[in-house]
């Protein structure tokens, strides 16, 4: 829908043709108004409606659009936990960007990730992991839902214990008959009882029902790399553009490698372009101490005569050696 104007009032679905047992990978909110969903296949989701429009999955857009997407988290915390190709938890206690308010910086966000990468997104703002993900549910496919501490007795009362992260159908099923339908029900439900006929899933039904979740967000998969990328609405139209850009992207990165772990020895540096044609290149080199413009300069230069076109995006990075990898060999400066 994005790449594609002509599609943005059609329903359409992600997936394989109907006559090869192809299945819906996704589909967009007009086609789940007829009844279309996720892993249903294609011949039943054409029956349910005729005008859907199947189009073959692009796993590479998709992944680009999905670093895209995380190197704009980063700008506001170094605590993310992804879940998946578009969605992850992101802890923003310390942010200080939107007067430290969870709210705003989930707003300022999808305005972000609007305006750069062209896709809508949406957000749960919550105390806790849990309430976050049901809250992200709640106010598709271009809102947010807030839920404040205060609010999460109320909330939880009333929440259906569908909604609750690893309630299938049969677990679901099994909940119903019990009579069962709500958090608030579960609440009634003594944690030994709970335990006798879910086992261990017993105690997380019983806390997750009152909305308790201690769960910290995940961040500690260490890094590779660090960088910063800008996808622009009009294309740079040539060497000089791109290097006027450098200065913002630079300050960026820098601003970042200070929140990094000093266990991170930068070992070098790089620029990454995208052309108008979508053709893309990276040109690095061993990194020169204190980063200085000049050096993302020669880079910036070397990647433009490799395309010779407009850019699309242009990014700046660092790679790093963890140094807590003991069996990580480490090249040493050969003069102080």
């Amino acid at each position: 829908m994005r790449d594609d104007p002509s599609l943005r009032d059609l329903p359409i679905a992600i997936g394989g043709k109907s006559d090869r047992r192809g299945v819906v990978a996704t589909c967009n909110y007009r086609a789940r108004e007829y009844g279309v969903r996720s892993a249903m296949p294609t011949g039943q989701a054409l029956k349910l409606c005729p005008d859907l429009v199947v189009v073959p999955g692009t796993m590479s857009k998709y992944r680009e659009a999905a670093q895209q997407i995380r190197q704009i988290f980063y700008r506001y915390t170094d605590k993310v936990e992804p879940l998946s190709l578009d969605e992850a938890y992101l802890d923003v206690t310390d942010c200080t960007e939107c007067h430290g308010s969870a709210t705003l910086i989930a707003e300022e966000i999808r305005q972000v990730i609007a305006r750069e990468v062209g896709v809508t997104a949406s957000a749960g703002i919550a105390p806790n992991k849990f309430l976050a993900k049901v809250a992200s549910d709640l106010n598709k496919p271009d809102g947010q839902y807030v839920i404040t501490p205060p609010e999460v007795d109320a909330f939880v009362e009333k929440l259906k214990v569908k909604r609750i992260f690893g309630v299938g159908k049969v677990t679901n099923e099994k909940l119903r008959r019990l009579g069962i339908e709500t958090c608030g029900d579960l609440q009634q439900r003594p944690l030994l009882e709970l335990v006798d006929k879910f086992g261990v899933f017993g105690k997380r039904l019983h806390d997750l029902s009152f909305g308790r979740d201690n769960r910290e967000v995940n961040a500690n998969s260490r890094r590779k790399s660090l960088s910063v990328e800008r996808t622009y609405s009009d294309d740079l139209g040539d060497q000089a553009a791109c290097l006027q850009k450098l200065p913002d992207l630079l300050l960026e990165l820098r601003s970042r490698l200070r929140r990094v772990d000093s266990d991170y020895l930068v070992t070098k540096q790089l620029v990454k372009m995208k052309f108008s044609d979508f053709t893309s290149t990276t040109v690095e080199r061993q990194v020169v101490k204190g980063l200085p413009i000049e050096s993302f300069e020669d880079l910036c230069l070397q990647a433009w005569e490799r395309g010779g076109r407009p850019v699309r995006l242009l990014g700046l990075g660092v790679r790093f050696v963890d140094t807590r990898d003991e069996g990580r060999a480490v090249q040493l400066d050969l003069f102080p």
